[in-house]
């Protein structure tokens, strides 16, 4: 068991030229309280559960919990699920001594994307892409378990 620490921002450039690698997401929600969210995942040809605490008060750190399962589980899982489940495109981009994944959301999310950076304590520093736009951690309105019932595509942007 372990301690999820992240940043999050929104994208506000074009980070493709700096992409290593991509892949599908397509993941739902058992429980999507916020004490407590317990998420299926397949994530490219693999499939995992992974159980999320509250966040603390900075909104960076939370406990994670997560184990590979079979796929065909998976997408069984996916079935039980809350409605509305999330897709989205992952890119993986090394910048300076960390990867950034960078998430660009699809269907009722599509315009969004993210990026997230995992850091070894709060405090850690990282380099800061030109492409890294407002940070967004601890904002609840970001988290994926959110975006499900609270698409993109509802926002009120203007």
């Amino acid at each position: 068991m372990g301690l999820e620490i992240e940043r999050k921002f929104l994208v506000k450039g074009n980070f493709n030229s700096e992409n290593s690698h991509s892949e599908t997401i397509v993941q739902g929600y058992l429980s999507s309280q916020p004490e407590r969210t317990v998420r299926i995942r397949i994530k490219g040809e693999k499939g995992f559960i992974t159980i999320k605490g509250k966040s603390n008060k900075s909104g960076l750190s939370r406990f994670e919990w997560e184990k590979e399962i079979d796929i065909a589980d998976a997408r069984e899982l996916l079935k039980l699920c809350e409605p509305h489940l999330i897709s989205k495109t992952r890119h993986y981009i090394k910048f300076g001594n960390h990867t950034f994944e960078v998430d660009e959301f699809h269907d009722l999310n599509a315009g969004l994307v993210i990026a997230e950076i995992e850091l070894a304590s709060e405090g850690e520093y990282f380099e800061k892409p030109e492409w890294l736009g407002e940070e967004v951690s601890g904002n609840p309105l970001y988290y994926n378990a959110a975006l499900k019932s609270k698409p993109y595509k509802d926002w009120n942007l203007g």
